[in-house]
């Protein structure tokens, strides 16, 4: 029986900025959508603020690309909304993720070896 291989993680490359924030805010644990609206929001001290529509379409994306999950997991019923779906990262969008900053990372390189970006203090 052949084992199904990964895709490689560079042909999502590059990341839309929606998908890598919303990997960021899992690599940290299952959320429901609110609470990765809530955490980007954050994180970004408010200069990426993702709307509803914008952050299901890129879920149901992510989802059918194997980035992330549903998790089956609930917290107790007193201390939630039955109606959230919660989602984790995968080990593929992990590794996505990964890429997409080694991918960033030489993006700063070269723009430093360019003159465009100060280089590190």
């Amino acid at each position: 029986m052949a084992s199904l291989k990964p895709p490689d993680p560079a042909t999502l490359l590059p990341l839309p900025s929606a998908v890598f924030h919303i990997l960021m805010a899992l690599a940290g644990g299952e959320r429901h959508g609110y609470a990765i609206i809530q955490d980007i929001a954050a994180r970004t001290e408010n200069q990426l603020r993702l709307g509803a529509a914008t952050l299901y379409r890129s879920l149901q994306r992510m989802l059918e690309q194997g980035l992330i999950a549903e998790s089956g997991d609930r917290p107790a019923p007193e201390l939630d909304d039955q109606r959230r779906r919660y989602y984790r990262i995968t080990r593929f969008g992990e590794s996505v993720a990964r890429a997409e900053v080694r991918r960033l990372t030489d993006l700063v390189r070269l723009a430093r070896g360019s003159g465009f970006a100060a280089e590190k203090a």
